[in-house]
């Protein structure tokens, strides 16, 4: 597959950077990560998968120094999760796809975004995700914006889970969520890591310092590697 998505003008990326950072002790959005902020790496993702990206669901303290990365789209009912930076980010645009990356997964390489957006026009998915290990993952997900209206009406009956929101939104349409293992891709070359970190590490979420410490671990062992 052709890894540039920037023949896709009707696709957009998002940064999910409403968590409450709790277990972190700090906004992760601004948590350097490699030398930059958390919120930059992501953006640096899209913009190597060829997509335009702005900011979802961020908090309002961090909002001021978010927009001087990416635009910020603001979030209506703040402290819900990310399903209502979702359903804000889905509401602030027109285009057909959207691709969901919370702020917090930093291995996740720009190819495999670019897959599941392909893969989502291929085959007219309502919503798209990934699968490592047998267990599918909630993001990144590619969303067609027509799930909107069933995702919103999960946001008002108060159930803020994402994934079984996504699932109640394609059930809507006659559709199941959509899941690509990511091994597969891996082993035909459809999707890779430039610095070779193998597929399950990719989804490693940064919730805690030492989550934060161990990605840069693997970074850093990786890019030894290929310097030596």
């Amino acid at each position: 597959m052709n890894l540039s998505a920037a023949s896709e003008p009707d696709a957009v990326g998002f940064v999910l950077a409403g968590g409450q950072s709790s277990r972190m002790g700090r906004d992760k959005a601004l948590l350097e990560f490699a030398g930059r902020p958390l919120a930059v790496d992501a953006l640096a993702v899209f913009a190597e998968a060829g997509l335009p990206a702005m900011i979802a669901g961020a908090a309002a303290s961090a909002r001021t120094s978010l927009e001087a990365f990416a635009p910020v789209i603001e979030d209506a009912s703040p402290g819900l999760g990310p399903l209502s930076g979702i359903c804000a980010a889905l509401s602030a645009t027109s285009a057909r796809h959207a691709v969901f990356l919370p702020v917090d997964l930093p291995l996740l390489p720009a190819s495999l975004l670019v897959y599941l957006l392909r893969y989502a026009r291929i085959t007219g998915s309502a919503v798209t995700v990934a699968s490592v290990s047998g267990f599918t993952q909630t993001f990144p997900a590619v969303l067609d914006r027509t799930v909107l209206p069933a995702l919103q009406n999960e946001l008002d009956a108060q159930r803020y889970g994402c994934f079984s929101a996504f699932q109640a939104a394609c059930a809507a349409v006659g559709q199941s969520v959509s899941s690509v293992a990511v091994e597969l891709l891996a082993q035909t070359g459809e999707v890779s890591d430039p610095l070779g970190l193998p597929p399950a590490h990719w989804f490693l979420n940064l919730n805690t310092p030492d989550d934060l410490a161990r990605a840069e671990a693997l970074r850093d062992k990786l890019r030894g590697r290929r310097i030596a």
